[in-house]
């Protein structure tokens, strides 16, 4: 990713995430300040098993049968522990099909994590929310709310090794009323270690 758009994806993911943040501080029991501590020291690294550089095949069920592809995913941490990721579909020639950016967030007030994509043209209205369930990682996000066409994907990690992961989603269309399940799948393997992204304005002495 280019440096110019990471940085606006940042800001501009944060800037959402810390309103969503507001209004769950506001709707919840308030926390006292150890166990917002200690919900960020537990759950810091829940997501640490997706850092790097990865590559993976798929499958998704489709009107005219199962539909394959391959792509390419990368996940970096922040320099104050957020993660962020790009998933690329790329066809043959490496030619991208389709591509996203999520922000993930740990939000110790709601003890939560909580995402937003960010795909081109689409603003930030893909907003989902993640928890870890023993050795699983289970998200619940809506996509394509800025086209006036969301569908909801409950997501699931799981077989979560040091060099690999599988992935499976079941989606709804109708607001969760029906549910197509294994909609699409995942194997992914490990190409690169992981990685951290430093301050983008670190802090600096007084001249």
């Amino acid at each position: 990713m280019h440096a110019n758009h990471l940085v606006a994806a940042v800001l501009a993911a944060t800037s959402l995430a810390a309103s969503v943040a507001r209004v769950s501080a506001q709707t919840s029991p308030r926390r006292t300040e150890e166990q917002v501590d200690a919900s960020i020291e537990a759950h810091k690294g829940d997501f640490d098993y997706l850092l790097g550089d990865w590559e993976f095949t798929g499958t998704r069920k489709m009107p005219s049968g199962e539909q394959k592809f391959r792509g390419v995913w990368s996940a970096v941490r922040l320099a104050d522990g957020q993660i962020l990721d790009e998933y690329r579909v790329v066809g043959d020639a490496g030619e991208t099909w389709y591509v996203t950016t999520t922000l993930r967030n740990y939000n110790a007030f709601a003890d939560r994590w909580e995402l937003v994509g960010a795909s081109a043209g689409g603003g930030l209205q893909d907003f989902g929310t993640a928890q870890r369930d023993g050795a699983e990682m289970r998200i619940e996000q809506r996509f394509g709310v800025a086209s006036g066409t969301p569908h909801t994907w409950r997501i699931r990690y799981h077989g979560i090794q040091a060099d690999r992961f599988s992935w499976t989603a079941d989606r709804s269309t109708d607001g969760g009323s029906t549910w197509v399940k294994d909609h699409q799948q995942l194997e992914v393997r490990r190409v690169g270690p992981p990685r951290t992204l430093g301050p983008l304005a670190p802090a600096r002495t007084a001249r």
